[in-house]
């Protein structure tokens, strides 16, 4: 009896409890930040968006740096360009373990200076960064908040207004990914060749030992799965010097690789600055096409010779 007594007593928390659960439940399954323009969207569901919601295929991964890089639609290579925002091979590992994408057949992975850095933030809106505990709107409350604020503003006024179809009026968010076109001024690459050296250039093994792990995973995941798995040292600005940690991170991963038997294309310092957008980005116009011809022509190369 005083179980039920005590229950009785409670039920307005648990019916707000029980509304909170299924609310979070539907708009879950509704999945805004994915099937809604009126939210933001990360490079990984723009991948998808921009490629029919297709999830398989062969796969070029990396950060920004292969997004700018690689041009997809001018590549004979058939390669899906999933260049993210901040990724790292521990969101490749998670990406392959959580069948979020099936590669098929060759997985090409660009490593830059700042693909294997542990400590690196990353964008936290990325599905596998979400705990299966943790509801839905609190995991993207700063983009509901966003798009809700929006929604209230242009409510209040096309009531105002008595303009039904401006009550319901947004602005579509940003799907493409961002490029990086011309060049930055020397000045401000020296600026941020101080900042990365300041932010990066005293780290060690230890700093990117998460990202090794990741690296093993891959290996096993592309074994496993009969994957191509093919590995590419981004280019880095050589106007400017390497960061230190790059000569052991590189003798690191190659040697693992090297076990496997994995090719590997080391482009770190092959392109001159005029190149560059930046110290990390080729520009699109001038750097993106000559380095999306030479991963093809290395590609090809490798596939004549498994023949």
């Amino acid at each position: 009896m005083k179980l039920f007594a005590g229950l009785r007593r409670s039920s307005f928390v648990l019916l707000l409890l029980a509304v909170f659960i299924c609310s979070d439940v539907a708009i879950s399954y509704w999945n805004p930040m994915e099937t809604s323009r009126r939210f933001y969207k990360n490079d990984f569901t723009k991948t998808l968006y921009h490629h029919g919601w297709l999830d398989h295929g062969p796969v070029f991964f990396g950060n920004s740096a292969v997004t700018g890089a690689f041009i997809e639609n001018e590549s004979n290579s058939g390669l899906i360009e999933m260049g993210l925002s901040y990724g790292k091979l521990t969101d490749l590992k998670e990406i392959l373990n959580r069948q979020l994408f099936h590669v098929e057949r060759e997985l090409v992975v660009g490593i830059d200076v700042h693909t294997m850095i542990d400590s690196l933030d990353t964008d936290p809106t990325y599905p596998w960064f979400k705990p299966w505990y943790q509801p839905y709107v609190y995991t993207y409350r700063d983009y509901f908040r966003d798009s809700g604020s929006e929604f209230v503003r242009n409510l209040y006024k096309g009531t105002l207004d008595l303009n039904r179809s401006e009550m319901l009026a947004y602005e579509p968010r940003w799907i493409d990914k961002e490029l990086y076109p011309g060049q930055k001024p020397p000045a401000e690459l020296k600026a941020k060749w101080d900042d990365y050296d300041k932010r990066f250039g005293w780290m060690s093994q230890h700093d990117y030992k998460d990202n090794l792990q990741a690296l093993d995973a891959i290996i096993r995941y592309a074994e496993e799965h009969q994957l191509k798995l093919r590995v590419v040292w981004m280019p880095w600005n050589k106007a400017y010097t390497v960061p230190r940690y790059m000569p052991g991170l590189q003798e690191e991963v190659n040697q693992r690789l090297a076990a496997h038997q994995i090719p590997v294309l080391n482009l770190l310092q092959s392109y001159d600055a005029r190149y560059f957008h930046d110290l990390v980005h080729l520009s699109r116009d001038v750097g993106a096409p000559v380095f999306t011809k030479e991963v093809d022509a290395w590609l090809q190369s490798l596939a004549k010779s498994s023949k």
